[in-house]
Formats: C-alpha cells, structure tokens, sequence
C-alpha cells in the first residue's frame, strides 16, 4: 500500500452531507475520490450526482465497485447501516486497506464491523466525530480507536484531519462520543419541547430569562433557534444516532429512558419535515428563522392543547 495518502485513492461509502463535505477538502488537495451511496439509484441521487460532476468525484455503483478500488475506505453512513456497510464492502476490499468508520455507533456496533472487515484482509479503525462536522470540515475533531488506529493516524492528519488515538481498544472512541450525544442530542430535545410548550402557554420569555439567569453563559435565544434548525434539517439522522446511543446505555444493562425518548422526539420532527411542514414536502429546505419561534409555531399548529 502506497506509504503517501495524497497519492491514495479514497472511497466514500455516503455520499450526504458528511460526505460531500470530505470530498470537497480532500479534492482540494488533489486526492482521487469515488464515493458510492444508496440514494444514487433514485430521484434523491440527482444532486449528488451533480455535486461528484462538479469536485470531480468517480461515483460507484455498488459497495463491492467501490471497496475494489479504493487504497482507503471511509464509512459515513447513518448509525444503522454501519455494520451493513462492513458487510457489504469487506470481501471486496483490498489486502491491508485501512476501512475508517466514521459512524455513530454503538460499541457494540463497531466491534461487530472490525471483526468483518478484519476477517477479510482490511484495517478497522473506528472513528468518533466529536462535534457538528460543517464548521470544521475536515479538520472535525476526530477520536481514532483499534489496534490500526495508531498506523492511521499520521497518514489521515497529513491529509487535513484533527484526528488523535484514544485507545487501541475497539469501542472507547465510540463510547465517548455516544455518552457525550445523550447530553448533547438530549438538549436539544428538551429545547424544542420545553420552548415548544412554553410558546403554548405564552411563557416563552420568562422561562428563557430563568434559564438565563441559571446558566448566565449560554445565549438561549440563538441557541434555541440553532437546535431546533439542526433537528428539522437532520433529525432523521439524529434520531438514528440517539438509537444507537440508547443500544450503548444498554450494553451496560442500563434502561436508556432519556435517550430513547430523545430518539422520538427527533424522529418526530424528521416526520413532519419529510412532510413538509417546513418547507416543500419531499425536500429539506425550510425557513432558517433567527428566531426559533417561528417553528415552534408550525409544530403547535399541527396539533390542539389539552382544554
């Protein structure tokens, strides 16, 4: 395997917004990239294809085309297909190529991966994205777990990653980024049904002063707005994640109450934004109002209180 990742050629399995993202930035520096997504075989695959023609992006028609041809595989899926995207690319990956899963899966999950993806010639290496991707493109910070993660490291960080080794033991990674999205997805959970319920009542400005006054540092009006635009935009996928969040509490033989409801109550809103609710049904556009009541009320006219 060629020893300079600038000269590999990396395959993307997803092809979302995680994807396309990476894609951009490794283009940039001249890196070979194919991708592979499910989506390409229907009406939802017309912009991906639009945005591979336009960074230069070979697309693929099956994980095995893909695995075949890739020095370098990265999984960015949604948390569910993890262990399917193992499955599927694994006997046709290259003797010794490193397989980088970058999805938010349970420990479990990851562990079921390696196995596959090892027992076939590959190098495991879970990946757990520490903080929302956009921002920081590329350079997210990125914890890197298994006994190959410290061989890819170096390679992935001269490529333009933030990537660090948290344990050679397969599942720490995951596991900190699963504990940390309980906190992290629940907020903003809780946000939207707190603020939601609150605009019914009419109490929206004293409990956002309240919290204001108990956690002074924390801009409740920009971050409420925030949470709810990041749901509506990607609650199918937060939903998906929180599951997996829910199977990590589980794992230890801990009821996950607070995550699975967190779960529902993410999925809820991807409901009504595959909808429509927030823009032309079938579609992801949608107001990106600064204030967070303006959908707040769109969710408070699809149903009727308690008299």
């Amino acid at each position: 395997m060629n020893t300079n990742p600038k000269l590999w050629h990396i395959g993307l399995v997803g092809y979302g917004e995680v994807g396309r993202i990476l894609a951009e930035d490794l283009r940039q520096l001249g890196v070979k990239v194919s991708a592979h997504d499910l989506k390409l075989k229907s009406e939802a695959g017309s912009p991906l294809r639009q945005h591979a023609a336009i960074h230069g992006v070979t697309l693929h028609e099956s994980h095995a085309e893909l695995a075949e041809n890739a020095d370098f595989i990265i999984s960015a899926v949604t948390a569910s297909q993890a262990v399917p995207v193992a499955e599927a690319c694994a006997p046709s990956i290259r003797p010794s190529a490193f397989f980088l899963d970058f999805n938010s899966a349970s420990p479990g999950a990851k562990i079921r991966a390696a196995d596959i993806v090892n027992r076939n010639g590959g190098r495991y290496v879970e990946g757990a994205v520490m903080t929302s991707i956009p921002p920081y493109r590329i350079k997210v910070p990125l914890l890197l777990g298994g006994p190959d993660a410290n061989a890819l490291m170096p390679l992935l960080n001269a490529l333009g990653f933030d990537s660090k080794v948290t344990s050679e033991k397969l599942g720490v990674a995951s596991a900190t980024k699963m504990c940390r999205s309980i906190m992290i997805k629940g907020l903003e959970a809780m946000v939207i049904e707190s603020f939601t319920t609150a605009r019914a009542y009419g109490v929206e400005d004293a409990v956002i002063a309240s919290l204001h006054e108990t956690f002074p540092g924390v801009d409740w009006e920009k971050q409420g707005a925030y949470f709810f635009q990041r749901v509506i935009e990607h609650g199918r996928r937060r939903s998906e994640e929180v599951r997996e969040v829910a199977q990590t509490v589980r794992e230890i033989g801990l009821e996950p109450w607070s995550a699975s409801g967190t779960a529902e109550r993410q999925a809820w809103v991807a409901d009504l934004a595959d909808a429509g609710l927030f823009g032309p049904k079938g579609t992801k556009e949608f107001a990106r109002s600064a204030d967070w009541r303006t959908e707040a009320d769109r969710l408070l006219a699809q149903f009727k209180p308690i008299d």
